[in-house]
């Protein structure tokens, strides 16, 4: 009979820790606040060739979409098989008007404490300043029931908001409306095709920004077949003075995003590695 040692069982424990695969052992090395948003990688077959991908771009933090339409066990299976945490998930009005109590029993299993509307059908998009003030007091409602049980709302923009209601824009006056509660999530190449500048647009939210989605605009005419969306950094805008800004405004989480990427995988490289090369120091959470 061999007897099991003090030097053989650490010997063992070292070979099964070399065995194990890499991504098993790198949890929490990321250095930079920066994550993806799942909707990026939807044309990638299954979701945990999607979650590969973001590993394989040494990024361990996704912006989920509803349920990745698999169970909340299976979710947090692959997100801890490939070390990703779950920063936050996009949860249609609709859902947490109707499933509030489902949609956060489904993100606390996961291990997410965000929740961002990320998109008004155009039924529920205010026509006028009122409207916007409403929906406003709705959000701030919704917040107040969503803190009750340890969790954060937060709002995602488009263009549509970004109007002009004597001299503040339809997002601010429902920000105005919502109180302090309810955090920003600027989309910057939405602000930027609305017409406003990213950088004094961050000013106007400084302090309640939980994060950006870091994605660029190609020049007017190009990527057609992408819907004129480009990788983080090929682009228009100027993230010299977009990424300062966005440290100012107290900026958690800068999340790599593409609304039609011909290669997803490539733009989430590229994401990666530009705002690993770019983040001012001490940047994030």
């Amino acid at each position: 009979m061999t007897i099991a040692t003090p030097r053989r069982i650490a010997t063992a424990a070292l070979l099964l820790c070399a065995a194990l695969p890499v991504f098993a052992q790198d949890a929490g090395t990321q250095a930079e606040p920066i994550a993806v948003q799942m909707y990026t990688l939807r044309s990638i077959a299954s979701l945990e060739d999607r979650l590969k991908v973001v590993h394989d771009a040494g990024i361990h933090a996704v912006e989920t979409v509803g349920t990745q339409n698999v169970s909340a066990e299976e979710l947090k299976r692959l997100l801890d098989k490939y070390s990703i945490k779950a920063i936050s998930t996009h949860a249609q009005l609709s859902d947490l008007r109707d499933n509030l109590d489902d949609v956060v029993a489904f993100n606390t299993s996961i291990g997410n404490a965000t929740l961002v509307v990320p998109y008004l059908q155009e039924g529920e998009r205010p026509a006028d300043a009122a409207g916007w003030i409403a929906l406003g007091k709705e959000l701030g409602g919704i917040s107040d029931k969503v803190q009750a049980k340890g969790m954060t709302l937060a709002y995602h923009n488009h263009d549509f908001e970004i109007v002009d209601f004597d001299g503040k824009t339809g997002l601010e006056l429902m920000f105005e409306a919502a109180g302090p509660g309810v955090e920003a999530e600027l989309d910057l190449a939405w602000i930027a095709r609305a017409g406003y500048d990213p950088a004094a647009f961050l000013d106007k939210f400084r302090g309640r920004v939980f994060a950006v989605h870091a994605k660029d605009n190609a020049p007017e005419g190009q990527a057609e077949d992408e819907k004129g969306f480009a990788a983080l950094g090929k682009g228009v805008l100027d993230w010299d003075a977009i990424l300062p800004a966005a440290a100012a405004a107290g900026v958690k989480w800068y999340i790599i995003e593409h609304d039609h990427p011909l290669d997803p995988a490539a733009v989430v490289e590229t994401g990666a590695a530009y705002l690993n090369e770019h983040l001012p120091a001490g940047t994030g959470r």
